[in-house]
């Protein structure tokens, strides 16, 4: 079967690319055997800004420029409600965080996404005396419908393809690339952490950090948006919230821990004081790169080989950028920016 590319990979950055091709009218097969599962357990809030320096995130206005149309057309796509948008809650936790946030929310590139007047607390079962400020411009994308409906899409139009890939397998030649009955001008690898075992990229420095959250029932607490604070504290609906996330630098495993719940707990009852019941928990290896930006290029000697990876705890936002400027790169020669290109690792 002659295609223009083969993904590897169904997560953010795998769809995100995915998008860009559907777009642009390109055929293409998505392996995927569901071994990588961080999108489906995160818990896709995205905001643009650092709660815990009140600092703007890296290109935060053109990730949401971007992001924003794109789970639009997402939704329309795929017949279904992906992008639930409401301000988050940051709890101030003290005097001094009181006035650096006066003083952050006064600051240009965050007047448009800090209120600038503190939000007094109003719910007795929140612990609050400080009060919370208040970040605009920020919501939840429900990644594990997202990936449920976009594999189902996939699946209708036989575009998908749910087994292993077999490395060893592929076979590049002047005129593309084979892989079994396929064959595409070019490969696109958006694995996440199953990068590691990747032959042609496992040389780049990605770093799984795990992370864990919980699902817990909480029919007192009546919360309408976000809070973060030590933990963040997300509404789903019908008095379930998750409640998120740890970060383990060692354990590289999917499964769930005593600790990571007993921690969880903990930060959730240092926040609220009614009861709440744990009802389910999900772990996911996130793929992180140690300077905190993006993985995106091509091989050095393979040629139409390329990556998509290392979207960490912010995939939400910046899948949509990255994977358009990696179409850019392989379609039209446009230069990939140097803070995610592949290329700033092989010059060091």
């Amino acid at each position: 079967m002659e295609l223009d590319y083969i993904i590897v990979g169904c997560g953010l950055a795998g769809i995100a690319f995915c998008e860009q091709l559907r777009q642009h009218g390109k055929t293409f097969v998505v392996f995927d055997d569901t071994s990588q599962i961080a999108t489906k357990v995160a818990g896709g809030v995205y905001n643009p800004v650092v709660l815990k320096r009140f600092t703007e995130v890296w290109r935060a206005q053109e990730q949401l420029d971007l992001a924003k149309p794109f789970y639009k057309n997402l939704e329309a796509l795929l017949d279904t409600r992906l992008n639930h948008e409401f301000p988050v809650l940051r709890r101030i936790a003290s005097i001094e965080e009181q006035n650096q946030w006066a003083v952050a929310s006064d600051r240009p590139n965050l007047k448009k996404h800090l209120h600038p007047t503190l939000i007094k607390n109003d719910n007795k079962n929140i612990v609050a005396p400080f009060g919370f400020g208040k970040v605009l411009n920020a919501g939840k994308v429900d990644t594990k419908k997202l990936v449920s409906h976009y594999i189902a899409y996939l699946n209708n139009r036989g575009s998908f393809v749910g087994i292993h890939f077999n490395y060893s397998e592929l076979e590049s030649s002047g005129q593309g690339h084979h892989y079994g009955p396929y064959h595409a001008k070019c490969v696109v690898f958006a694995e996440g952490f199953g990068m590691k075992q990747n032959p042609f990229f496992n040389d780049l420095p990605l770093v799984g950090v795990k992370g864990e959250i919980l699902t817990v029932r909480a029919p007192e607490l009546r919360l309408s948006h976000a809070i973060k604070s030590s933990v963040f504290v997300i509404p789903e609906g019908n008095d379930i919230y998750t409640v998120g996330a740890t970060y383990d630098w060692d354990d590289k495993t999917n499964t769930v821990t005593d600790k990571a719940s007993e921690q969880l707990s903990k930060q959730l009852k240092e926040l609220i004081i009614c009861d709440f019941e744990i009802i389910d928990q999900a772990a996911g290896v996130r793929p992180t790169v140690k300077d905190r930006r993006p993985l995106v290029g091509i091989h050095g000697s393979q040629k139409n080989i390329a990556i998509l990876n290392g979207l960490g705890t912010r995939g939400v936002m910046v899948a949509p950028m990255v994977a358009k400027q990696l179409f850019e790169m392989l379609e039209y020669g446009t230069p990939l920016d140097d803070e995610i290109n592949i290329d700033r690792f092989r010059k060091l």
